[in-house]
């Protein structure tokens, strides 16, 4: 505890002792233990599926504790491999990428087709594989904000994967159409026994006004996290609210003044909190990113944001460029300061 206060600095009275007066902590399906059977015996997933999700709950430093720790490493498709890679090529190499999930005791690694296939016989079975079904590939000019197909699902089942992953950029063009793919992919992961892992994101050019930008509000978010949870999303993964009020910005929406008063505060923990709720009060675990690397401050950055999440009811991180953009030594050790936020007992949710 004593590293993660002085990690927190001048902030950790801010972040570790807030109190929750918006939704009620007594409302959230709080991650423990035996969340196959709080959260999922009772719903139509089969029982192939609910394995898998035991799979992921059950491995790394983790297991069992009903909070998950995620490497996430597709930025070589989103962001470029040279721009991913370039602070260490280690990483180009997908078995290094893996390794550093397995020495990271995460509870599972996302990545590509390309990069789990490239070495799934030697590790499918020593760590559970999500593989990413779908892309925004940044080379098409101009960039249209669009994620299409990289592969199927049953090519991810035949590779040994507990889960497949996808992205939806909701309030996009094609938003729609990813809506209605998704869904159908889910479907059928389902009906194979896979878990279901969904980026929801948002991405629309109207959703800056007046020079602030509400990608990461917390009224638009909480709507992208309900709206996957809807298509069957079992673990959902968001951006950190960097503030609210994007409705009510743009013009658009249906909204009640309680949004904005009653459920959430300007706290991050009440902020997220809107998150959580929105995946059915945390029946569907709500996992942030870790976002891009800053360099000095990662450290910081993270176990602030693994604090929030876990105090508003969330389940866990998914961390990636501040883990594989170092040397595997910090990058490691950076994956496990921010486990030992989830398991450290005083801790609590807000």
């Amino acid at each position: 505890m004593s590293t993660i206060i002085d990690l927190l600095g001048t902030q950790a009275g801010y972040y570790l002792d807030h109190v929750c007066k918006t939704i009620d902590k007594k409302l959230i399906h709080i991650p423990e233990p035996n969340m196959i059977d709080k959260a999922w015996v009772d719903s139509d997933r089969n029982i192939r599926t609910l394995e898998s999700l035991q799979a992921l709950y059950g491995h790394g430093r983790l297991a069992n504790t009903g909070y998950v720790s995620i490497l996430p490493v597709d930025q070589g498709i989103e962001h470029s491999a040279g721009a991913s890679f370039a602070p260490n090529p280690l990483y180009f190499d997908p078995g290094n990428i893996v390794k550093l999930a397995i020495e990271g005791g995460c509870n599972a690694v996302a990545s590509t087709f390309g990069v789990l296939g490239a070495v799934a016989r030697k590790y499918a079975h020593k760590i559970p594989f999500i593989v990413k079904l779908n892309h925004n590939e940044l080379l098409t000019y101009p960039n249209s904000y669009d994620q299409v197909m990289f592969g199927t699902v049953k090519e991810a089942w035949n590779m040994g994967a507990v889960a497949v992953g996808a992205t939806i950029y909701f309030g996009s063009e094609q938003s729609r159409r990813q809506i209605v793919e998704v869904s159908q992919a889910f479907e059928y992961a389902h009906e194979l026994g896979m878990a279901t892992v969904l980026w929801c994101y948002l991405r629309n050019s109207s959703f800056k006004k007046d020079g602030i930008d509400y990608h990461a509000a917390a009224d638009l978010t909480g709507q992208a996290n309900h709206i996957g949870v809807t298509i069957t999303a079992d673990i959902v993964k968001q951006k950190l609210p960097s503030n609210n009020g994007g409705f009510k910005a743009i013009g658009f929406g249906k909204t009640d003044g309680r949004m904005y008063t009653e459920l959430v505060s300007d706290h991050p923990i009440d902020l997220c909190r809107y998150q959580v709720a929105n995946g059915y009060m945390g029946r569907v675990g709500l996992i942030n990113s870790g976002g891009e690397s800053h360099g000095t401050s990662d450290l910081h950055d993270a176990v602030v944001t693994a604090v929030v999440n876990k105090r508003a009811g969330g389940m866990g991180l998914i961390c990636g460029r501040k883990a594989f953009q170092k040397t595997m030594k910090d990058g490691v050790s950076l994956l496990n300061t921010i486990q030992d936020v989830y398991l450290d007992p005083s801790i609590t949710v807000a």
